[in-house]
């Protein structure tokens, strides 16, 4: 049976690394990590089905049968220890909707809450992927991004990744799920907790407004090329408002064809002129809006790589991006990470974690290679 090392976050009551070992996360009860409420709101289940699985190492698994599936997981935490590579075998090979099914299955026939029971019996990093995989895609954001910005100091990086990755449509879920599990406003949750032109930035893309066509303008990306070069390296000082109206209401197939024409414009690339331009969080934000707009998979591919290169591990961002991404585009990010870091992300995370930690990690990517 695995042991609580360390305490790991609380969800719902119906969702180790071998260098840095897991933080102190105090439970809900002690006011610092906030368990979402229980049941999942009808908003915050439904998204893309279909798009989600395209490029993702997990998929829907066939045949599909949750009376099977929570009787495995019940058998798995029966008697003494535990039975992980059970949980393993269940939990990292079906999807986010199939576990849901799963969850309220084993509920109707124990009259037990199963993600009660596995925090009970999984413990540690092992423990908080599990209990991650329990959370539909919006909660899990929306649980992220409210212990990112609640007590003191705020976790821009998270809030960061998060708010400038997300569709129109998961943005709205996120709102919603806040919203319902956290009685709170996300807008007005960003504004009390950050500030300046970082805040501006954030509060906008919260709102989920972003244009989606998949075709660009080129008369619109020259002129809008000239307008972030007036704004940035051809005056002194930065109008910082310009870059923010344009990166965060443009699609990302627009912004690709503005950061050409702006090359043209410019001796500089986009990330180097907002480099030169501005600093600290704000220019991280727009970093990552103009990173993910130009290739999303290789922007996931550099935060997992980061994550682990050098001494120590992020686990946090480790666990968080390769759950939220195994069922968007973790083909994709597979393939880039290996093209620009010369290794496979399997052998990366094999060689960075450990135990059931390491093998869940590595089924839900698919493998080592």
């Amino acid at each position: 049976m695995i042991l609580f090392m360390q305490p790991h976050p609380q969800i719902p009551s119906a969702p180790g690394s071998q260098r840095r070992p897991p933080p102190q996360v105090p439970t809900a009860t002690g006011g610092h990590r906030p368990a979402p409420a229980q049941g999942t709101p009808q908003s915050a289940t439904s998204s893309t089905s279909q798009t989600r699985h395209k490029y993702g190492t997990l998929r829907e698994h066939q045949p599909f049968d949750p009376h099977a599936d929570g009787q495995t997981l019940r058998n798995a935490m029966r008697g003494v220890g535990t039975d992980e590579k059970a949980i393993i075998d269940v939990m990292a090979h079906r999807s986010n909707e199939q576990r849901q099914k799963i969850i309220l299955q084993y509920k109707t026939m124990y009259g037990k809450d199963l993600i009660a029971n596995l925090r009970s019996d999984c413990g540690g990093r092992f423990g908080q992927v599990i209990e991650y995989l329990c959370m539909t895609p919006a909660r899990l954001d929306a649980y992220l991004i409210r212990n990112a910005i609640k007590g003191l100091g705020t976790d821009e990086k998270v809030l960061i990744e998060i708010l400038s990755t997300r569709t129109n449509q998961e943005l709205a879920e996120i709102r919603m799920a806040y919203n319902s599990d956290y009685n709170k406003n996300l807008e007005q949750d960003i504004i009390d907790d950050t500030s300046g032109h970082f805040q501006r930035l954030m509060v906008s893309l919260a709102q989920g407004n972003r244009s989606e066509s998949t075709t660009a303008d080129m008369a619109q990306a020259q002129r809008e090329a000239k307008e972030l070069y007036d704004a940035g390296e051809k005056k002194w000082g930065t109008d910082e408002s310009k870059f923010n109206a344009i990166l965060v209401q443009r699609s990302p197939a627009q912004l690709r064809a503005t950061f050409d024409e702006y090359s043209r414009l410019c001796k500089y690339t986009m990330e180097q002129s907002i480099k030169r331009e501005m600093s600290g969080d704000l220019e991280k934000g727009m970093l990552a809006i103009v990173k993910s707009a130009r290739d999303t998979p290789a922007y996931f591919a550099e935060r997992l790589y980061k994550s682990m290169k050098g001494l120590g591990t992020d686990d946090d961002t480790l666990i968080r991006v390769v759950v939220s991404r195994c069922e968007v585009d973790m083909q994709l990010i597979k393939q880039a990470f290996q093209a620009n870091y010369k290794q496979t992300l399997g052998r990366f995370i094999a060689g960075d974690t450990s135990g059931d930690y390491q093998k869940i990690l590595l089924a839900l990517i698919g493998g080592k290679d």
